[in-house]
């Protein structure tokens, strides 16, 4: 299987499985001489971790870290970095009865139509189990962004169907669904509680900023800021979707309004969301992407089996009714991680 590693001169491989014995990940490119404990990576993995409320799953997993390799004395060294999550909470028995079926919405079909073979259990690399090794790579590259005074922060800003109608970022942490709008937050857990209830799910819109960059980041063709953004992005499973600044928004605004505008102190709008041109303005970085409902439902739905044959199917077991709260945490890392390798090869570039 390819497509595993993410980044050209800081770069993360993950590894690992639903539920198979461990998930992880080895950082390579990492800066030397940075302190670096595993308290600072564990502090991003618990903000992704399941059992965090009755609007995420309650699989009971600790996702306890271990830097196996790439510090010495509590600092980097330069080595590649190698981080390891065991799986505790796995129950592959609960996927016997659809081991055969394909599950509307996720990567059966086409996972068994690429390899011939597919891990049945709890969706094996497809899982969004995945994304807690990505979640520790990135908190690598966070510490590396502190030292540049670069601030990434995502939230959610819609879901079930309700948004946010005020920005405080002060609550974002304070709400099981890590909304930016407190009484927004309220009613969002109260619908998708209704919904888990109902063997339901639903999906939501989740934002992201980006602040103390500074302009040039980015390459002016096929390697744009922008463009390795949605990369990340949409490398996440259940992404469909990614808008940046004004985005479709653009589409029926005259050119007279959307440009942004500059006179002496700098920019006077931003409504590209922070890059123009595939390089960073050094204004805040502004996107959103849209998070499909979660495929494993326990409502009936009609498929097919490997057979070919026709059959009724429900996903019996532990699923978040909504993604959006605990992909907040592997947005950020995402971003985290593109933004310590565009600082690095345009430092490679500079000579």
């Amino acid at each position: 299987m390819a497509g595993n590693t993410y980044g050209e001169l800081f770069k993360i491989t993950t590894f690992g499985e639903s539920h198979g014995a461990a998930v992880g990940v080895i950082v390579d490119g990492v800066t030397p001489g940075v302190e670096l404990d595993e308290a600072f990576i564990q502090r991003q993995m618990d903000r992704r971790k399941p059992g965090q409320s009755n609007v995420t799953s309650p699989r009971k997993e600790y996702d306890i870290i271990h830097i196996m390799s790439g510090t010495f004395e509590g600092k980097t060294t330069g080595t590649p970095l190698f981080i390891m999550l065991h799986n505790h909470d796995m129950r592959p028995e609960a996927y016997s009865d659809i081991q055969y079926a394909f599950r509307p919405g996720h990567a059966d079909f086409t996972y068994l139509s690429k390899y011939g073979i597919r891990d049945h259990r709890g969706s094996g690399r497809a899982s969004g189990r995945e994304t807690a090794a990505r979640v520790a790579g990135g908190a690598v590259a966070r510490k590396l962004l502190e030292h540049r005074g670069v601030q990434v922060l995502a939230y959610t800003l819609q879901a079930a169907g309700i948004a946010c109608e005020t920005f405080d970022e002060t609550v974002i942490e304070q709400n099981a669904v890590r909304a930016c709008d407190a009484e927004a937050a309220k009613a969002m857990t109260e619908r998708i509680e209704q919904l888990a209830d109902a063997g339901d799910s639903c999906g939501g819109i989740v934002e992201c900023r980006i602040r103390g960059l500074i302009p040039g980041l980015g390459e002016p063709a096929f390697d744009k800021l922008d463009a390795e953004l949605a990369k990340a992005m949409l490398s996440i499973g259940a992404v469909k979707g990614i808008e940046f600044g004004e985005g479709f928004g653009a589409a029926a605004m005259l050119g007279s309004e959307h440009n942004d505008e500059m006179d002496s102190s700098g920019f006077k709008s931003n409504h590209s969301g922070g890059i123009i041109g595939g390089i960073s303005t050094g204004q805040e970085i502004i996107f959103r992407i849209a998070v499909k409902p979660t495929s494993s439902i326990s409502v009936p739905q009609r498929t097919m089996n490997v057979a070919g044959e026709e059959q009724i199917i429900q996903t019996i077991g532990r699923h978040d009714p909504c993604i959006c709260p605990r992909i907040v945490p592997v947005v950020e890392a995402m971003v985290c991680l593109v933004l310590e390798d565009q600082y690095k090869r345009q430092a490679a570039m500079l000579g």
